[in-house]
């Protein structure tokens, strides 16, 4: 259990130190906000009433801090109208826990403030509308990693050194080595397209299409295909290279020689004995490249059209609407904290010695 617990005290400074090194990153590179909210139609006028609405006129350490207090569950807020921390019940989602003074103390969702170029949408519900889809491309690239490439380190493992293992060694090298953005653009142009007549899949989709009616929008799952399993190629080569390894490491130990002696088949053998402990490193692996995935789904999803947060992410850059991006890049670290505290307590189920280690 302490273990655990200090496993999630450093989560939390990271989650810290990843929202301190955002906020400095796009509020003093950039340049001015406001006048990147402008471009070629500033005036004065309406400069100022952007710094008073957005707190740019404010000192960068009071910024900070009033960042902070967005994202914080537990927050305090001003009563007073005029003041930029004052509790407005439109921009934050939360109930007044008690006040003091001129203070009031709150338990709220965070707040990730309002994009810039959306008017005035919060960066939550953009958020909200796309992150699951990319969470629904990222579960289904991992789940073909997974199954093919459990399969193929499996098969690699008891070829050892003969045609099939040679085969699947080269096929992992090569989806390791190229880039992901390659592999989309080549699989959209040749399953797309010169292919479409007999795939019957787009170049292009998102996973809700519009239809031709105005009858409002259904789900095409064909859409799908393609950017996942070019998301999963590279977590199915590292699957299979580390099954492979993990795999021949532990039929090589004693216990698995004793279960042999005993008249188990060798399915009954890998079943019972082998393939649990070979999942170790696997498991592992599986939540790095599952975290990873929904920030690297950024120039799939931009290459296949697909409307997930990963094209926000490059659309927001473009139009330089930073509260997006440091929203969506607040909402993936934490997800990707979540993920590995998780994939802890995984590992000690598969492995008693870690638990007990941790506890």
């Amino acid at each position: 259990m302490i273990g655990y617990l200090s496993k999630f005290g450093y989560a939390l400074i990271t989650l810290f130190g990843v929202i301190t090194v955002i906020f400095m990153l796009f509020t003093i590179l950039p340049g001015d906000p406001a006048q990147m909210m402008m471009g070629q139609n500033e005036n004065k006028e309406q400069l100022a009433i952007l710094y008073k609405k957005y707190g740019f006129d404010l000192p960068l350490t009071t910024q900070y801090r009033y960042y902070l207090n967005d994202l914080s569950p537990i927050s305090f807020h001003s009563t007073e109208e005029n003041d930029f921390s004052y509790f407005d019940t439109e921009k934050y989602s939360g109930i007044r826990l008690f006040t003091l003074g001129t203070t009031v103390t709150v338990f709220k969702y965070p707040y990730l403030r309002e994009s810039f170029q959306k008017n005035g949408k919060k960066v939550s519900e953009v958020i909200k509308e796309t992150l699951p889809n990319t969470a629904v491309l990222a579960i289904f690239a991992i789940l073909i990693a997974i199954f093919l490439g459990v399969s193929m380190g499996v098969v690699s493992a008891l070829a050892k050194d003969r045609w099939p293992d040679k085969l699947i060694q080269l096929v992992s090298t090569i989806g390791m080595s190229v880039p992901s953005f390659f592999s989309a653009i080549i699989f959209a142009w040749l399953f797309g397209f010169v292919l479409h007549e007999y795939t019957g899949l787009n170049m292009t989709g998102s996973l809700y299409e519009v239809d031709d009616f105005g009858e409002g929008s259904y789900i095409q799952w064909k859409n799908l295909i393609l950017p996942a399993v070019v998301l999963g190629i590279r977590p199915l080569a590292v699957i299979t290279q580390l099954m492979r390894n993990s795999l021949l490491e532990v039929m090589s130990q004693d216990y698995i020689r004793t279960a042999k002696a005993k008249g188990l088949s060798l399915f009954q053998v890998i079943r019972r004995h082998a393939l649990k402990n070979a999942l170790n490193p696997v498991v592992t692996a599986i939540s790095g490249w599952f975290a990873s995935m929904l920030a690297g789904a950024v120039f799939i999803e931009y290459i296949f059209g697909w409307n997930g947060l990963g094209k926000e992410i490059v659309d927001a850059l473009n139009t330089k609407d930073l509260p997006v991006i440091m929203g969506a890049v607040i909402v993936i670290a934490s997800l990707f904290i979540i993920i590995n505290i998780l994939v802890d307590v995984i590992y000690g189920w598969l492995d008693p010695r870690i638990r007990v280690s941790s506890s």
